[in-house]
């Protein structure tokens, strides 16, 4: 049989995952249907925000927020490295797309009664991606010192969850948080092991872009849903359009500006790496990971989570523009934009390693406040000089 014929065989249904399969770049449907279950969750979360602007609101939504987004990763993780797209595979991804669905229907009071079923069907999203560390150890030997630490931080991290189903608030929720830590440290021991393995990278800029684009579908769409509710009032709409033009500066920046100088720095750290070790020197998509790849992927959770406070905060304010400034919701808005602005300071300046912009960091530091303070006075001064002609008419 000649090679044309044993390629054009279909595969197998069941294979076993290994490393470097030299797919294409693109995310599979498989992903994009994974990653509705995870824009539910959010969209449950900011939900709950909108409903509670305090402290506390924020502190739910940000520890809610960071761990169903360290459970993407995971799962971004391996299948950046091992997705063979077999029958086991789907099976596990769709197991774990039901998981999180059921984070998304008990996410609206995962902080209270809601906590164990949210507990419960994050657990099972972990012991799904442990499950498939364990495959990845049994087919790829070569990959075993580095999946060990996966096995270790992914196991570790289920315990805790399993743990926190029977230990009553707010122990529980410390356990959360420690399981957090131990899931976040997971990538970044691996790349500290000398024997690291390869990441595609031509992969895992895509599926970190499609996350951000369902993430800036919910800015537009506190917009939309502001302009509605406030009945399209003329200064809602007026609000609205702001807002979204705000979504249009986030999405221009990420993809013209963050997303492509990010990509292809990461690609040519890959051929710097592979001038000096390549255990498949013939895949020139796979790459050595070290720490500029860590950078890359932890920038995005200040960058995915300051859109989301932006959107809430944008809610707010289309809903009700007339009220007086700083509002609450004018302070999420601004956090939100700082915290983006801060991911993408921190993916470009770890992946090429060099600062974002060409004078000193002090220096725009400085110019901000100064900016701010002039305007402020100005605003002041004007208010002061203003006649008071509401309590007149109230005299």
């Amino acid at each position: 049989m000649n090679q044309g014929d044993q390629s054009s065989r279909p595969e197998p249904l069941v294979r076993p995952p290994r490393l470097h399969l030299g797919r294409e770049g693109t995310a599979s449907r498989l992903e994009l249907f994974f990653d509705l279950a995870y824009v539910l969750v959010v969209l449950e979360l900011a939900k709950v925000f909108y409903e509670d602007l305090t402290w506390h609101g924020a502190a739910v939504l940000a520890g809610l927020f960071v761990t169903i987004w360290f459970s993407w990763v995971g799962f971004t993780l391996y299948a950046n490295r091992f997705d063979t797209d077999d029958v086991v595979f789907r099976i596990a991804k769709l197991i774990a797309t039901g998981s999180i669905a059921g984070c998304a229907a008990s996410a609206s009071d995962a902080a209270g009664k809601l906590a164990v079923p949210f507990a419960a069907c994050y657990l099972g999203s972990q012991l799904v991606l442990l499950a498939l560390y364990v495959r990845a150890w049994r087919h790829v030997q070569e990959a075993r010192p580095t999946v060990r630490v996966y096995l270790l931080t992914v196991g570790l991290s289920a315990a805790l969850w399993a743990v926190s189903l029977v230990v009553p608030s707010p122990a529980r929720y410390l356990l959360w948080a420690i399981a957090v830590l131990v899931s976040a440290g997971g990538p970044v021991l691996a790349t500290l092991r000398s024997d690291k393995f390869p990441l595609h990278i031509e992969h895992l800029p895509e599926r970190f872009a499609l996350l951000v684009i369902l993430v800036l579908g919910e800015a537009v769409g506190s917009a939309a849903r502001g302009v509605h509710d406030a009945s399209w009032a003329p200064i809602s709409i007026g609000v609205g359009v702001l807002g979204f033009a705000v979504a249009a500066g986030i999405w221009w920046i990420y993809f013209d500006i963050t997303a492509p100088s990010s990509a292809r720095e990461l690609h040519d750290v890959g051929e710097e790496e592979d001038g000096k070790s390549s255990s498949d020197a013939g895949d020139t998509d796979s790459h050595v990971s070290d720490a500029r790849h860590d950078l890359f992927v932890y920038g995005h959770l200040p960058l995915t989570f300051g859109i989301v406070l932006a959107g809430v905060g944008l809610e707010e304010l289309v809903v009700h523009p007339d009220k007086a400034a700083p509002s609450v919701a004018g302070w999420v808005l601004a956090a939100g934009l700082a915290l983006f602005l801060s991911g993408v300071a921190l993916v470009i300046s770890g992946t090429t390693e060099k600062a974002v912009v060409p004078f000193p960091a002090s220096l725009l530091l400085t110019a901000t406040y100064a900016v701010g303070i002039l305007l402020l006075a100005a605003q002041g001064t004007r208010a002061s000089r203003q006649p008071d002609t509401a309590l007149a008419g109230a005299d």
